[in-house]
C-alpha cells in the first residue's frame, strides 16, 4: 500500500476526515431547503395549514400542480419565451463579452486602456432607472419585444474583467504570435486558439449568463405588457401576487369559499419547483468548470 506523502500543502488523515465531515454537513444544510420545497409542493394544503411545513407530510397531494396545469397554455408559452431568451441571450452575451475581453487583453491593441477604463467606469457609475427606461423604450423601442429581455444584459463589466484576466493568464503571447505567423486571422485565432484554452472561464461565465436570463423577471415587468411575450418568472410573479391578493382580500369577498379550493401555500412551492427544475438539470454539466474558471481569472490582473 502506497504511503501518504506529507508536504507543505498536505494534511493529516484526521484533518482530512474532519474537513470532509464539516463540508458534508454544510452541503446537507444547503440542500435540505430545496428538498423541503419539493416535498411541500406535493403535500396537501390542509396538511400544511394544520401541521406546517414538514419533510414527512401527513397528506400527499398533486393539487398544487393541478392548479398550475390549469394555466398550462400561459405556462407553456412563458416557458417557451424564457427558453428562447435564455438560449439566444446566453450565446450573444457570451460572444459579446468574450470578444470585448479578448480585445482589451491584447497588449498590441492600441486603445486597450481606453476601452478598459470605459468598462471599469460603468461599475462605479450608472445613469439610473429613469434614463435607462427612456432609452430602452423611446430610443431603442424595446417595449413588448423579446430583444427587450436580452439586450440590456448583453454586457456585464465585472464578467468582462474576469474574462480579460483569464485570457491574459491562460493564453501565452508566443502562441498568439505563432498563430498569426501561420496566417490565422483574429476570428480564427480566437475560436481555434484562445477559446479552447479559456474553456473553463467561458463555461463559467456562460452558466452565470444562463442563470441571469432564466431567473430574470425585472426586465419583463418594466418592458413587457403583451401577455403573449410574458416570460416564465414574470408569469409566476403575477400568479403569486394574485394569490396574495386573495389571501389579503377584504371581508366583502367570499374569501372562505375561494381559499377552500386554493392551495395557496403548496402552489408557491410548486412554482419554485417549476422554475428551478431546468437549472438543477443543467448545473451539474457546468459545475466542474465553475470554481476553476473563476480562480483562473483571479490569479493576477
Amino acid at each position: 500500500m502506497k504511503k501518504a506523502s506529507f508536504g507543505p500543502t498536505a494534511i493529516s488523515p484526521l484533518a482530512n476526515l474532519i474537513l470532509t465531515v464539516v463540508l458534508g454537513l454544510i452541503a446537507f444544510v444547503i440542500i435540505m431547503p430545496v428538498i423541503l420545497v419539493i416535498v411541500v409542493s406535493f403535500s396537501g394544503e390542509q396538511s400544511v395549514l394544520r401541521y406546517g411545513f414538514s419533510f414527512f407530510p401527513k397528506q400527499w397531494s398533486l393539487e398544487a400542480y393541478k392548479f398550475l396545469f390549469a394555466l398550462r397554455y400561459q405556462l407553456f408559452n412563458a416557458y417557451w419565451i424564457t427558453i428562447q431568451v435564455t438560449l439566444l441571450g446566453t450565446v450573444l452575451s457570451l460572444m459579446t463579452m468574450s470578444f470585448y475581453a479578448y480585445a482589451i487583453s491584447r497588449k498590441d491593441f492600441k486603445y486597450r486602456n481606453f476601452f478598459t477604463f470605459f468598462v471599469v467606469i460603468t461599475i462605479m457609475f450608472n445613469g439610473g432607472l429613469v434614463p435607462w427606461y427612456l432609452v430602452s423604450t423611446q430610443l431603442l423601442h424595446l417595449q413588448d419585444r423579446l430583444w427587450g429581455l436580452i439586450f440590456p444584459y448583453l454586457m456585464d463589466a465585472w464578467w468582462v474583467l474576469i474574462l480579460r484576466t483569464n485570457f491574459r493568464t491562460s493564453v501565452p503571447e508566443e502562441l498568439i504570435e505563432a498563430a498569426k505567423i501561420d496566417g490565422a486571422g483574429e476570428f480564427r485565432l480566437f475560436f481555434s486558439v484562445v477559446a479552447p484554452l479559456a474553456r473553463a472561464a467561458l463555461a463559467t461565465i456562460g452558466l452565470l449568463c444562463t442563470l441571469r436570463f432564466w431567473n430574470d423577471w425585472w426586465l419583463g415587468l418594466l418592458l413587457i405588457n403583451d401577455p403573449r411575450k410574458t416570460p416564465l418568472q414574470l408569469l409566476l410573479y403575477r400568479v403569486y401576487n394574485a394569490i396574495q391578493f386573495l389571501l389579503q382580500s377584504p371581508g366583502n369577498l367570499p374569501k372562505e369559499d375561494v381559499l377552500s379550493n386554493l392551495p395557496a401555500n403548496t402552489v408557491r412551492m410548486a412554482m419554485c419547483v417549476v422554475v428551478i427544475a431546468p437549472i438543477l438539470v443543467v448545473f451539474p454539466f457546468f459545475q466542474r468548470y465553475f470554481v476553476k474558471g473563476l480562480t483562473i481569472g483571479a490569479i493576477k490582473s
